[in-house]
């Protein structure tokens, strides 16, 4: 038996609680290079403990829906940004915290242009691109440790549209 999730669309109020949405919402904070390029400036926080920012690149398989969600993770010693490679909008779960464990997980599907910068110890779902080719750049922490830690629910959640 599963419970199921509806699928949320992705907004700054909404996501907030986990983390940042990083797009190009209203005027750029500067006009640069002879005035051809806006420039929205600082837009993620990088909360990085012992270790040290890096970008990785990332290709994952796309999923269909409704997707089955049976496990979460979070990073304890660091953010995770995503910044899709393409246009093609993706699935974003995130959980609260329940006293150690994850809470009722939500899920968000990005438009066209949206990136995600997931807070550091905040439960959230796999790489889940909609469509291929899956491609993302990652800004998160390089560094040794234990910075992942993972719940595989007793019962698997189904992620579908409304």
């Amino acid at each position: 038996m599963s419970t199921d999730i509806v699928i949320e669309p992705l907004t700054a109020r909404a996501f907030a609680p986990f983390g940042e949405v990083l797009e190009t919402e209203g005027a750029p904070d500067k006009i640069i290079n002879a005035g051809l390029c806006g420039r929205w400036h600082d837009r993620a926080t990088l909360d990085i403990l012992d270790g040290q920012p890096g970008i990785s690149l990332f290709r994952s398989e796309s999923r269909a829906l409704p997707y089955r969600l049976e496990m979460v993770e979070r990073h304890l010693l660091g953010s995770q940004a995503f910044v899709p490679m393409s246009h093609d909008p993706f699935l974003v779960i995130v959980a609260p915290d329940a006293g150690g464990s994850p809470g009722t997980p939500r899920a968000f599907r990005t438009e066209p242009g949206q990136a995600i910068n997931i807070a550091r110890n905040t439960w959230h779902g796999v790489l889940t691109p909609l469509h291929a080719p899956g491609l993302f750049a990652v800004i998160d922490r390089i560094g040794e440790g234990a910075n992942l830690e993972e719940y595989w629910f007793d019962q698997p959640w189904m992620v579908r549209n409304a």
